[in-house]
């Protein structure tokens, strides 16, 4: 079985900006709603994904935390816009970045649409004790949040947050 072993971060700054080796713009949605993964219906988030001239379905086990199953498969990048299109109850759109750092890839998220404004670093580890650089930008850890779970971004956007919401996430720059 495939594991995931992903941390997720909030930022403290743009200067990974200047950093950034490449950049792609992505769209997401999910065939499995978020409703379902948190009345306890669904046991993973399945999500069909486009990047560029790739496009793929991804399916992780519906639990909180740094480690989850996942398993991914390419398709066509026309079926992916046709499920995303017909299939999927929202789509989330970010521009994701490839940062760096001392050897160690961050993917830092750049939302648009419906969560504009909204942030985020991921660096994925070999395992859940791994080090990993805490390079300045880097701010507070949020893989326990699942606010911040690209499938709940569609169902309650950050645009749709309310100032104590955010606070409560622990947030405590503008993102």
């Amino acid at each position: 079985m495939a594991i995931e072993i992903e941390r997720k971060f909030l930022l403290g700054g743009d200067g990974w900006r200047d950093a950034a080796s490449e950049s792609e713009r992505m769209a997401q949605g999910y065939l499995v709603s978020a409703q379902a993964l948190h009345d306890g219906t669904a046991r993973a988030s399945v999500r069909v994904r486009r990047a560029g001239e790739r496009a793929w379905l991804n399916i992780k086990s519906a639990q909180l935390g740094i480690e989850r199953a996942e398993f991914e498969y390419p398709v066509p990048v026309s079926d992916a816009e046709q499920m995303l299109a017909d299939l999927c109850d929202g789509i989330v759109e970010k521009i994701r970045h490839h940062v760096v750092v001392d050897g160690t890839l961050f993917e830092i998220d750049e939302f648009f649409g419906e969560n504009a404004g909204l942030v985020v670093a991921e660096v994925e580890l070999p395992r859940a004790d791994a080090p990993f650089p805490r390079p300045v930008w880097l701010g507070r850890e949020v893989s326990h949040l699942a606010r911040y779970y690209n499938v709940n971004l569609i169902a309650h956007p950050y645009s749709r947050w309310t100032q104590e919401e955010r606070e409560a996430a622990g947030e405590s720059q503008t993102c």
